[in-house]
């Protein structure tokens, strides 16, 4: 399956950026964890990450040209309130599954809200890594 993983603002300050919350592997490690995993179900894989709105939204209008069949997204800051991106997602059609690493439910009140949360197919959360193989998983199980 053609996928595109996105990860959004601050991302890839993982293992510096407030290691009691994210902890200390970087996104490096998140890269590779993820390119190991997806070889479970043979997966094509692509992984992107950007500080901006701009190219997160262009990523994801490519993505329909690009015939990708499913978006995992974590996006972070900009699910509380990122109506363009919300706006972009909708606009392709295709499949999308929404990540956080942290419990966002379970965080400072503005990060309860998301902004996608409805659009997407399943929303996991709170598990660190995991909570991208549980998307990469419910891809499969829910084809």
């Amino acid at each position: 399956m053609k996928i595109l993983i996105i990860n959004g603002p601050n991302l890839n300050m993982l293992g510096i950026r407030e290691s009691h919350l994210y902890g200390t592997k970087t996104y490096q490690d998140l890269i590779e964890y993820l390119t190991n995993y997806a070889k479970k179900y043979q997966d094509e894989l692509e992984i992107f990450q950007s500080n901006g709105e701009k190219e997160i939204i262009e990523k994801i209008q490519q993505a329909y040209f690009d015939r990708v069949k499913a978006l995992i997204i974590n996006p972070g800051a900009f699910g509380h309130y990122s109506y363009a991106i919300r706006d972009a997602i909708t606009s392709v059609g295709i499949r999308c599954i929404e990540v956080h690493l942290t419990d966002i439910d379970h965080r400072e009140p503005f990060r309860k809200t998301s902004v996608i949360r409805d659009i997407c197919e399943q929303s996991f959360y709170g598990k660190g890594f995991i909570s991208y193989q549980e998307a990469l998983d419910y891809l499969h199980k829910n084809k």
